[in-house]
């Protein structure tokens, strides 16, 4: 089977997490420079069979787009003119973020790590792909 992938993306960074060959399991993969996400994204999928690409859907509170929204289409566009084979989800994201620094406090994780936002954004990734399973599983 391949595997998914799924992006919260950032102006600066974007956390990248990925599924086990069977699709069972969401890990974190890294943290990518939103200018270095393209070229990351080229040699990921020249090396691993990945059939989707699950991009975090950022909303306000009253259900409205986030102001990163646009770049985010941006994004989803280059992707799809470059990988024609490649799905793309789009998944809500609103909350992932306090729900990643709770899942590293959880985890047992020190104050300075928790501060370190390249983990925040891995973990907020993971959070995004384990909705995604979670709900096609349903």
């Amino acid at each position: 089977m391949s595997r998914i992938l799924s992006i919260d993306f950032g102006t600066k960074r974007c956390g990248i997490a990925v599924t086990d060959e069977s699709q069972i399991i969401a890990s974190g993969l890294t943290t990518v420079e939103t200018k270095n996400l393209m070229s990351f994204l080229s040699n990921y999928f020249l090396n691993n069979d990945v059939e989707k690409l699950i991009v975090g859907e950022p909303k306000t509170l009253s259900n409205e787009q986030s102001v990163i929204e646009p770049k985010i289409i941006e994004f989803i566009d280059k992707i799809k003119s470059r990988f024609l084979h490649l799905e793309i989800v789009r998944v809500d994201e609103r909350f992932t973020s306090k729900l990643a620094f709770q899942a590293m406090i959880d985890g047992g994780l020190k104050k300075n790590q928790r501060r370190n936002k390249k983990t925040v954004d891995k973990v907020s990734a993971t959070i995004i792909l384990q909705d995604f399973l979670h709900f096609r599983n349903k």
